[in-house]
């Protein structure tokens, strides 16, 4: 009776104490008008879980991806809400978790050749931060890499490390992404899926429609993977066919050119892997890249493509914008030459180094070339580059930019063979998914900065990840299989 009576105690002060913590934060966020401070009794609740088993707030953390909103402080100061606090404090997590316990498997996943080429990635971005032009400005880029590298590819390498662990993975993403897909699409409904308000109809879980259509290009190849899973005919797989459909539906509502390219190839690419053709596509790639920019740079080439200032504007129409970026007069597109243009430039100064992660914008005006001028060079957004391998190649000099790419590059490289080499075939739909889903992101790195937003980056770490874990799977079951012995006469 005693024992039962002290657990109804203390379960009664639990209780009293936090309805004080509830009563004391309203009472504030009246007082103060600072309606973030009614999240405290979240926060104690979080904090108890994360005590108790940090796993449950990593998947609360990926079912806030799709629906994180952007919130911007007195000041400007903008962050990721819930998403970016948590990332912030499950990286907290983690390095406790690290110094107090010694992980073999743990150990393997950082020796992996992938993880190696990381973690090289990680060192040379130092380096640009210790010589960038604008340090401060550096070093919030370089922290905020941290904690996505710590929680997306570290903690995910610690948590997710089975078909099991996956396809939880998938469920925890997949619900809240199918609702902010549907009420998005109802939000275009009521618009008349009009091209001029699709922005609208997005917020505020989406900043804009690229952000949206990358989301929802980079999850497909989950979805279309996950229906192998389950028996045809069965309830979920009608689920996910059906769901796959919404998604290819809301992708081509986003009026989004570049996530129709990303679609196309990231289905495409399962003939790359399957095949085992990888590293014949990827020397295409370079030998193409290396024609390109030879042609642009001799007798200045490039200026045949300058814009005719009158003609690249804003388009109201998605017909028009699509004949737009065909003639070269797309105001979008146009733009990222201007500054591409200038990032070339650029390089001949910051070839080493670069001018520090996150200076393009500080940096650029100086090395612009007036023939390539639009209507919003301005840039009152103070946006970036609007291409991740310029940004890394501006950022960081000719090293970095060669790094990233070899960190792009081995990804794929061991994809391919850690998918071919696999035989369960539901860790081979994981892993062809991971790739696919990689290829996706890779396509919109081309004409985006994403890799450091919550909404892409996450899954470009994560499956970094999942595809290390798999291959040290696969290298596990090969160890455990019994020898081949001679048969007894």
């Amino acid at each position: 009776m005693a024992d039962k009576l002290s657990i109804t105690t203390g379960a009664r002060n639990w209780y009293i104490g936090y309805t004080g913590v509830v009563a004391l934060s309203v009472f504030l966020a009246i007082i103060t008008r600072q309606p973030l401070l009614l999240g405290a009794p979240f926060a104690v609740l979080l904090t108890f879980q994360t005590i108790v088993d940090f796993r449950a707030i990593y998947f609360l953390l990926l079912a806030c991806i799709p629906i994180s909103i952007e919130y911007y402080f007195p000041g400007g100061l903008g962050t990721d809400l819930p998403t970016e606090p948590l990332i912030i404090g499950l990286m907290l997590v983690y390095f406790l978790y690290a110094l107090g316990k010694s992980d073999s498997d743990q150990a393997a996943f950082f020796r992996h050749p992938i993880m190696l080429v990381l973690f090289l990635h990680l060192g040379w971005t130092i380096v640009s931060v210790v010589n960038a032009s604008v340090f401060l400005v550096s070093i919030k880029f370089f922290l905020a890499k941290i904690w996505y590298v710590v929680v997306f590819v570290f903690m995910t390498g610690l948590i997710i490390r089975t078909v099991k662990d996956f396809k939880k993975l998938f469920w925890w993403i997949f619900i809240p992404l199918i609702l902010a897909v549907l009420f998005t699409l109802f939000r275009q409904y009521l618009n008349g899926f009009s091209f001029e308000l699709v922005h609208d109809s997005m917020k505020p879980m989406f900043r804009n429609h690229v952000n949206y259509a990358a989301l929802l290009t980079l999850f497909a190849p989950f979805i279309f993977w996950a229906r192998t899973w389950y028996e045809k005919g069965s309830t979920i797989r009608w689920i996910l066919n059906i769901s796959l459909f919404i998604f290819v539906i809301a992708i081509y509502l986003s009026y989004t050119r570049a996530a129709y390219v990303a679609l196309v190839i990231a289905f495409g690419s399962y003939l790359v892997f399957k095949f085992r053709v990888v590293k014949y596509v990827l020397a295409l790639s370079v030998a193409g890249l290396i024609v390109g920019v030879a042609y642009m740079v001799h007798d200045n080439n490039y200026l045949e493509f300058a814009p005719d200032y009158n003609k690249a504007i804003t388009h109201h129409q998605f017909d028009d914008l699509l004949e737009a970026t065909y003639n070269f007069e797309d105001i979008s597109t146009m733009e990222r030459a201007y500054r591409w243009v200038a990032a070339g430039h650029m390089v001949r100064d910051g070839w080493l180094t670069g001018f520090g992660p996150g200076n393009f914008y500080n940096s650029y005006a100086p090395y612009t070339v007036k023939r390539f001028l639009t209507y919003v060079s301005d840039n009152p957004e103070r946006s970036g580059i609007h291409n991740y391998y310029f940004m890394v190649l501006v950022d960081q000099g000719l090293p970095g930019f060669l790094i990233f790419l070899g960190l792009v590059f081995i990804i794929l490289i061991v994809g391919e063979r850690v998918y071919n080499n696999t035989e369960d075939k539901e860790r081979q739909s994981i892993i062809m998914a991971v790739l696919m889903s990689s290829i996706a992101i890779y396509t919109f790195l081309i004409i985006n900065d994403l890799i450091e937003t919550d909404k892409v980056g996450a899954f470009f770490f994560i499956n970094m990840a999942v595809l290390v874990n798999m291959d040290l799977l696969n290298r596990k079951k090969s160890e455990v299989k019994p020898a081949n012995l001679p048969e007894a006469k």
